[in-house]
């Protein structure tokens, strides 16, 4: 649906702005104004089911965040398209021991449907994309014996896309937005790709695990290898499936950069022994 078809279904007689918000790789998102009220319409982007994204689950996760008080309020579900509640604050400088203490909050919460396991995502990325890239094999033989050492970990809740760009400071508390990687999985995975994506240091890291109330450090820092081999393997897929105007191919470049670069720390190979 084009964003006009869906404001005149959910307002209509109401006088209604549109305006593109920027930052989304994947899809189409919007802010509206309906007669004063501040909206933000997301329409997916083309073929995001290959991505490993079901936005039945996302819906429920996104109410789920939503009656925890870690994200925006769901308006609407119209037709695939996700209607939330504009939150005005500030993005993508989350406090790290804010942070560590709503993601223990998301990882104590509900049972949310739809699973994540970041193992069997880069599997099904390489063989959605076909012709996985030479990085896949070397990358996979680590990530299998960090497969071994995270086996029967207790599922939790968790958001599993935790980009600074998805958190929003309205001045008063921190909360997420974008649940469509949510799914059931290692909570670990959730705090080293917060780890990751916002470039903690080893003091950072250790800021996280006790505003968290963890404090398995090499769990943090092995699932940040796995982190960087998810990001790059989506970068490989969308290369291949979107419509966006954006650099997938040095994305998934940057990432996999990354990951061999974690690959040589001595913390790292110490983890993994």
């Amino acid at each position: 649906m084009e964003p006009r078809e869906v404001a005149e279904e959910l307002w209509p007689g109401r006088a209604v702005d549109i305006e593109p918000l920027g930052g989304g790789i994947t899809n189409h998102n919007f802010k509206v104004v309906a007669d004063g009220e501040a909206f933000v319409l997301r329409i997916a982007g083309r073929d995001t089911e290959l991505l490993g994204i079901d936005r039945g689950v996302e819906l429920q996760a996104s109410r789920t965040a939503a009656a925890l008080g870690i994200g925006p309020e769901v308006v609407a579900f119209v037709d695939g398209c996700l209607v939330t509640r504009f939150l005005d604050g500030e993005t993508g400088r989350p406090g790290t021991a804010e942070a560590g203490a709503l993601l223990r909050r998301l990882h104590d919460g509900p049972a949310i449907p739809g699973s994540f396991d970041s193992f069997r995502v880069v599997e099904t990325y390489a063989a959605t994309a076909g012709s996985p890239p030479p990085e896949y094999l070397r990358a996979k033989a680590v990530a299998d014996r960090i497969d071994a050492r995270r086996r029967g970990v207790e599922s939790r809740p968790c958001h599993n896309d935790l980009l600074p760009a998805n958190f929003v400071h309205d001045g008063e508390r921190l909360r997420l937005v974008d649940w469509e990687y949510a799914g059931m999985g290692d909570p670990y995975f959730d705090l080293a790709n917060f780890a990751v994506n916002n470039e903690l240091d080893e003091t950072g890291e250790e800021e996280l695990l006790a505003a968290y109330g963890g404090d398995d450090a090499d769990a943090l820092v092995l699932m940040r290898f796995m982190s960087d081999f998810r990001e790059a393997m989506w970068g490989v897929v969308q290369q291949a499936i979107s419509q966006l105007d954006f650099d997938f191919a040095g994305y998934a470049a940057q990432h996999f950069g990354r990951m061999e670069r974690t690959a040589a720390e001595q913390r790292f190979r110490r983890a993994l022994r």
